[in-house]
C-alpha cells in the first residue's frame, strides 16, 4: 500500500476561527471533505461508475486524496476531536453499510483507528455497540488492507484498559470473530496483516483466558458474518493450533517480531492444560508443532556461528519456544518426535544457550560497571538479567527433564557428533546443580557407561556428584 498524501497546506491563518484546534488545518476544509465523503455513499443522481447495484466500486483521484489527507490529519488529537464532534462516526458506519469501494472501507476504518488512539475518543467508539458489531463483522472482509485496518484498530481498543473488557466481552459474544481469525491466520500470506492479526490473539489471550478457553475448544461453530458480497458464507472447521502454525510459517521468515508474537500465543496455550492437549492431541499428535519448533531453534535461532550477544535480541522468542517444548515433552514423553534427534537438541541447542547466556552475563557485569552512575543504564541491565534469567529458568527446566530420559544410544550419538564433551556437561552440570540433583545424578550413570573417562573428569570437578558407597 503507497504512503498516504501529506495533509494539505490551509488557508486556516488567514481566516480567524477557521483553524481546528491548536493546528493549521481548516475546519471549512474537512466538512467539504466529509460532506463529500456522505454524497459518495448516498449521491443525489445516478453516478455513472457505479455497479449496477447502484453503488460506487471506485473513489475518483480528488476524492481519494483528499480523504487520505483526512487519515493523515486524525493523527493530530486536535483533529480527531473535531471528526468526533463532527459524528464522523456515524457517517462511516454509512460507510461500512452502503460502500461497495474496498479503499474507501479501508481508509475510513484506519481514520478510526488513529482516532481510537485517544482516550476519550477510544472510550466513546468502543460503547457504541452498533458500530462495535459493525467493526467486528469487517473482520470478515476479503480486503486484506482493509483487515489490516481492522486489527490495528482492535489492537488499539483492547490496549486502553478503561475498554479492553468492553471489546473482550464483545468478541466472546460473537463466534464469527474466530473464525474470521482462524481464517486469516491459515489462509493469508500478507504478512503485515498476520502479524497485527497475531498480535490482536496474543492480546486477547493475554487479557482473557476464559475466552482462551473458549477458542481452544472451538471449531464447531459456523455461525459468519456476512461477506463482501452479503451472501452467506461458511468456512472450514478451524482448530486454533493449526492455524496459529500456519500463519507462523508465513512469518518466520520476513518478521522476526511475528514469530515472536505466534510463539508467544503458542506458550500462553500452555498455561491451561486444555490448551496442551490441543497442541499434543491434534491428528498428527502434535508432531508438526514439535518439528517447526525444533528447526527454528536448531536451524534458524541462536547457531554456532552466532555471537553470544544473539541471545539478548532472541531472549524472548527462545523463551516462548523452549516453554512449549518443554510442556509438550513433559506430557509426550512417549512420543516418537520427541524421542527422535534428542541429542541434538539436548546438547547441540540447550547447553550452547546456557554457554552463551555466560557471556552475555560477563557482559552484562561489565556495561553494569561502565554505567554504575547512571540509573537509566542501571535499569536497562536489570531487565536484560530478568529476562535472560527467564530463559535460563525455561532451558534449565527441559534440559533436566531430557537429561532423565536419555539413554546409552543417545549418550553416544552425542560423544560421536560432538554435541557431548567436558565443556558441555560441565556448562550445563553448573547451572543445572544443586536445584536438579536428581536429573544430572541420573544422566551421570548413563554416561558412565558411554564414557568412564569422561564420567570421573566430571565428578572430579562437581565433587557433590561422588558416588557414595
Amino acid at each position: 500500500m503507497d504512503r498516504n498524501p501529506s495533509p494539505p497546506c490551509s488557508d486556516a491563518e488567514e481566516e480567524e476561527g477557521d483553524a481546528v484546534g491548536n493546528t493549521v488545518y481548516s475546519k471549512h476544509w474537512l466538512f467539504s471533505v466529509l460532506t463529500r465523503l456522505i454524497e459518495v455513499i448516498a449521491p443525489a443522481e445516478p453516478d455513472p461508475a457505479a455497479s449496477p447495484e447502484g453503488a460506487r466500486t471506485e473513489l475518483d483521484e480528488e476524492m481519494e486524496n483528499d480523504i487520505c489527507k483526512v487519515w493523515d490529519m486524525s493523527m493530530d488529537e486536535d483533529v480527531a476531536l473535531f471528526l468526533q464532534e463532527f459524528n464522523a462516526p456515524d457517517i462511516f458506519m454509512g460507510v461500512f453499510a452502503k460502500s461497495k469501494c474496498p479503499r474507501l472501507t479501508e481508509i475510513c476504518v484506519g481514520i478510526l483507528g488513529n482516532m481510537a488512539c485517544f482516550q476519550d475518543i477510544c472510550m466513546s467508539i468502543s460503547k457504541d455497540e452498533n458500530l462495535g458489531q459493525v467493526l467486528l463483522q469487517r473482520l470478515c472482509d476479503s480486503d486484506s488492507p482493509t483487515l489490516l485496518e481492522t486489527s490495528r484498530l482492535l489492537l488499539t481498543c483492547l490496549s486502553q484498559p478503561e475498554v479492553a473488557n468492553v471489546w473482550v466481552e464483545r468478541i466472546r459474544e460473537n463466534p464469527s470473530v474466530y473464525d474470521c481469525v482462524c481464517f486469516i491466520m491459515s489462509s493469508s500470506t500478507n504478512v503485515e496483516l498476520l502479524v497485527k492479526v497475531g498480535e490482536v490473539v496474543d492480546k486477547l489471550f493475554d487479557l482473557d483466558e476464559e475466552l482462551m478457553l473458549n477458542w481452544i475448544k472451538n471449531g464447531t461453530c459456523r455461525s459468519v458474518g456476512p461477506s463482501v458480497d452479503d451472501s452467506p458464507e461458511e468456512l472450514p472447521d478451524f482448530k486454533i493450533v493449526p492455524c496459529i502454525l500456519e500463519a507462523a510459517k508465513q512469518v518466520r521468515s520476513d518478521n522476526p517480531e511475528g514469530l515472536d508474537v505466534y510463539m508467544h500465543i503458542l506458550q500462553l496455550l500452555t498455561t491451561v492444560d486444555e490448551g496442551i492437549q490441543a497442541i499434543v492431541q491434534a491428528p498428527d499428535g502434535g508432531k508438526d508443532t514439535w518439528n517447526l519448533l525444533y528447526d527454528l531453534v536448531c536451524q534458524e535461532l541462536c547457531q554456532p556461528d552466532d555471537p553470544p550477544i544473539i541471545v539478548q535480541e532472541q531472549k524472548t522468542v527462545l523463551a516462548s519456544i523452549l516453554s512449549v517444548l518443554s510442556a509438550m515433552f513433559a506430557s509426550q514423553t512417549e512420543q516418537e518426535y520427541t524421542r527422535m534427534r534428542k541429542s541434538k537438541l539436548c546438547y547441540f541447542l540447550l547447553i550452547r544457550i546456557l554457554q552463551y547466556m555466560e557471556g552475555c552475563g560477563k557482559r552484562a557485569v561489565d556495561n553494569s560497571k561502565e554505567s554504575e552512575q547512571e540509573e537509566t543504564g542501571r535499569t536497562d541491565v536489570n531487565e536484560e538479567d530478568f529476562h535472560l534469567k527467564i530463559l535460563k529458568d525455561i532451558c534449565c527446566e527441559l534440559l533436566s527433564n531430557m537429561l532423565q530420559e536419555l539413554t546409552k544410544e543417545n549418550t553416544l550419538e552425542g560423544l560421536h557428533q560432538g554435541h557431548l564433551n567436558e565443556q558441555t556437561c560441565s556448562c550445563a552440570f553448573q547451572n543445572l546443580l544443586p536445584l536438579y540433583f536428581a536429573s544430572v545424578e541420573s544422566f551421570l550413570e548413563v554416561l558412565r557407561e558411554a564414557d568412564q573417562t569422561l564420567a570421573d573428569n566430571l565428578e572430579k570437578r562437581f565433587p557433590s556428584l561422588k558416588v557414595h558407597t
